[in-house]
């Protein structure tokens, strides 16, 4: 999607309906800068808002998104190139998450494991070299929660059993049997227990 071309859209149809940023921005709840940024093509408008923006801007979700008016000759070929750019969209946002996750987990594990050494060798034994040594953990330990909660939020477990797609709470999976990226969980279609394997949705 074209950020400046929406944004340039949304400025041209707001003057349209002869709005100011700051009177779209109240009617919508939000601040002028908001507003600003979309027209500037910094952010786009947040989903929760995308369908009252529209009914303000007396517009549809598939002109917003494509930056301009649609002809009803050109409806399903914007609507086509409108949903290859969303799945693109998202799977290059499941990448980038997926690549942090597996960043965040590594660099915990390197420096768990330096750090542990370092104590070890730096710190004379007793209760202060346990105490380093808790605290190295927790330290290192602490991202690996936030990892996980990265992996939960792209795909889904596939159930070795029935097929069936899972996506577990950020619970569900913490308290899951895991190997890698491989989680023991109930299926909610089957109802049976299994290792799930992590697949990202077509």
């Amino acid at each position: 999607m074209d950020q400046i071309k929406i944004g340039k859209f949304i400025a041209a149809c707001r003057k349209k309906q002869k709005l100011t940023q700051l009177q779209l921005a109240d009617k919508l709840g939000i601040t002028d800068k908001a507003v600003s940024k979309w027209e500037r093509g910094i952010a786009m408008p947040d989903t929760s808002i995308m369908l009252e923006l529209c009914e303000i801007l007396q517009i549809n979700v598939n002109e917003l998104l494509s930056g301009e008016k649609i002809s009803m000759e050109n409806k399903s070929q914007k609507n086509e190139e409108l949903m290859l750019d969303l799945a693109k969209e998202i799977a290059q946002k499941n990448k980038t998450i997926w690549t942090t996750m597996w960043v965040i987990i590594t660099v915990s594990i390197i420096g768990l494991l330096a750090g542990s050494a370092a104590v070890y060798f730096f710190v004379p034994e007793g209760i202060w070299q346990g105490v380093s040594v808790i605290g190295i953990c927790i330290l290192f330990l602490l991202p690996c929660f936030y990892a996980l909660k990265l992996e939960v939020s792209v795909g889904a477990y596939k159930c070795k059993n029935c097929g069936h797609e899972i996506v577990p709470t950020y619970t569900q999976a913490l308290n899951a049997m895991h190997a890698g990226t491989t989680r023991y969980l109930k299926c909610p279609e089957c109802g049976k227990r299994t290792w799930c394997k992590k697949v990202f949705k077509k």
